[in-house]
């Protein structure tokens, strides 16, 4: 069923748990790198492995800054709160339980509004934040022989601990209702202004392809009128802003599918498959009290004075929207171009490429146009492929300088993407310089005139918009590597043409 469909029948309420590694030196309660891409298990002690004697110590900064995130999301910070523990068999967490904060989180009523884009114009959905907490993070695992990845099918799993321990601060919204048709929309608009607030508050990297922001999708359906909500799933780890939209989306098809047909839906987790867009069923979820959380003996509790608290809340940068404004009219935006860089999370990339040495307009150009339709194809959010602001820089450059045309550039972002160099050493790899001197263009410029008797006479006329069958077949025989100014220039030259 699409979902169109589904909601002539349904109404949606969703939920977002966002899980955001910081960036701090050191792990949550010990000494430990949390640098990435560390050989395995190289990053560990006695503590983050949990053996017997050692004991935790908290991160300070971790702290401060989960107390920062919950002032931006305008949350009221809690005078006493505590950690616990947060108990089940976790096989990449050496010591078999999660120090978490269970009913005592450092914050908690919080909001953050979104603009998204509806039939009826642009429209502001208020999410809700339920709390926002600290916790350490878990190991990774990698499951190795099977076809998917993951634990069905593998001949083994290896674990790497390195992760283990590193701060990570969870945020958890209230149930959002009312979305209708824009549920996926609204949660993808919602992750979006997330990942550009923590980023300006400079507490994580926020990098969605590295997981150090991860988002868990809750949603659940019920028929239309009903005032009883529908079991909720729980889709695990979707790594991308496009997929959380996918996963609303895919997750409202299946319910409704379920329910239509007098199924019932199951409270689980699942897992989202980014090549597909769907999920499968990963395992029943468990409630609170499954877990056996109790207050951790070796941490005292955390006091949250007034004072610290204001010190903090001074420190605040401007929030997200008023420095987008602030760009938008520095750039020359206007509003719908504006909407339109922010829904592509294009925004960082766009003030990384001007202040390389671009033009806002052709930073906007290149991200909102050639990469968006390559991220499109590809499946990937722009800041996925892997293209560095300052090389768009560069190969604007090359084509204000005239050494690249805008089809020979796009063979460059081609390059880029593909890890060949620079883009000046993807031209010189690829053979890309324009041709632009009269004795490589006439041969081509003169068999174009001879192939369009039809169109010279046209154009001996003083119809010079119809030179555009000379100036195709011009451009095609020499691949797109010919200066279109100076081929037009030496067409009309060549039939004596005032141009």
């Amino acid at each position: 069923m699409k979902i169109l469909e589904a909601m002539e029948k349904f109404d949606p309420i969703i939920g977002l748990e966002t899980h955001v590694e910081l960036s701090t030196n050191s792990k949550m309660f010990c000494g430990c790198s949390t640098e990435f891409g560390a050989e395995p298990n190289t990053q560990v002690c006695p503590t983050c492995l949990g053996l017997p004697g050692s004991l935790p110590v908290p991160n300070k900064t971790a702290i401060e800054s989960t107390f920062r995130i919950g002032l931006a999301l305008n949350c009221q910070i809690t005078e006493f709160s505590r950690f616990s523990r947060k108990n089940y068999f976790y096989p990449d967490m050496p010591k078999d339980f999660q120090t978490s904060q269970y009913d005592e989180p450092f914050c908690v009523n919080g909001y953050l509004d979104v603009l998204v884009p509806t039939d009826e114009g642009d429209k502001t959905f208020r999410v809700e934040i339920e709390r926002v907490h600290l916790e350490e993070d878990t190991g990774k695992l990698t499951h190795s022989g099977g076809v998917t990845g993951r634990i069905h099918g593998a001949d083994y799993s290896l674990v790497d601990y390195n992760r283990a321990g590193i701060a990570l601060v969870e945020i958890v919204t209230k149930p959002v209702l009312g979305t209708g048709k824009y549920a996926g929309i609204v949660a993808r608009a919602y992750v979006t202004e997330l990942r550009d607030l923590l980023r300006s508050l400079a507490v994580s990297d926020v990098r969605m392809e590295e997981g150090s922001l991860r988002c868990d999708v809750n949603l659940s359906l019920h028929p239309k009128g009903a005032s009883e909500w529908g079991k909720r799933t729980e889709t695990k780890n979707v790594n991308s802003l496009r997929s959380v939209e996918k996963a609303v989306n895919s997750e409202i098809e299946r319910q409704a599918d379920v329910l239509t047909e007098g199924g019932k839906v199951t409270q689980e987790t699942r897992h989202f498959h980014e090549d597909s867009g769907t999920s499968s069923s990963g395992r029943s979820k468990e409630e609170a009290e499954d877990y056996r959380y109790f207050p951790e003996p070796d941490l005292v509790p955390v006091i949250a004075t007034s004072a610290w608290v204001n010190e903090l809340k001074t420190d605040l940068p401007q929030a997200p929207s008023v420095e987008r404004k602030r760009l938008a009219q520095e750039w020359g935006f206007s509003d719908e171009e504006m909407r339109d860089v922010v829904s592509m999370g294009a925004t960082d990339l766009i003030a990384q490429t001007v202040a390389a040495g671009a033009t806002a307009q052709a930073a906007r150009k290149w991200w909102l146009g050639e990469l968006a339709r390559k991220a499109t194809e590809a499946e990937k959010d722009l800041s996925s492929l892997g293209i560095e602001p300052k090389h768009i820089s560069e190969l604007e450059q090359l084509v204000v300088e005239g050494k690249l045309t805008d089809k020979l550039a796009r063979q460059v972002l081609d390059g880029l993407i593909n890890k060949e160099g620079t883009p000046s050493e993807i031209v010189q790899k690829r053979n890309l310089v324009v041709m632009s001197d009269d004795s490589s263009l006439l041969p081509a410029i003169r068999a174009a005139i001879e192939a369009n008797p039809e169109v010279v006479a046209k154009v001996k006329t003083g119809k010079l918009q119809a030179l555009g069958p000379i100036l195709g077949a011009v451009m095609k025989e020499t691949q797109g590597k010919a200066d279109a100014g100076k081929v037009r220039s030496l067409v009309l030259k060549e039939l004596a043409v005032e141009g």
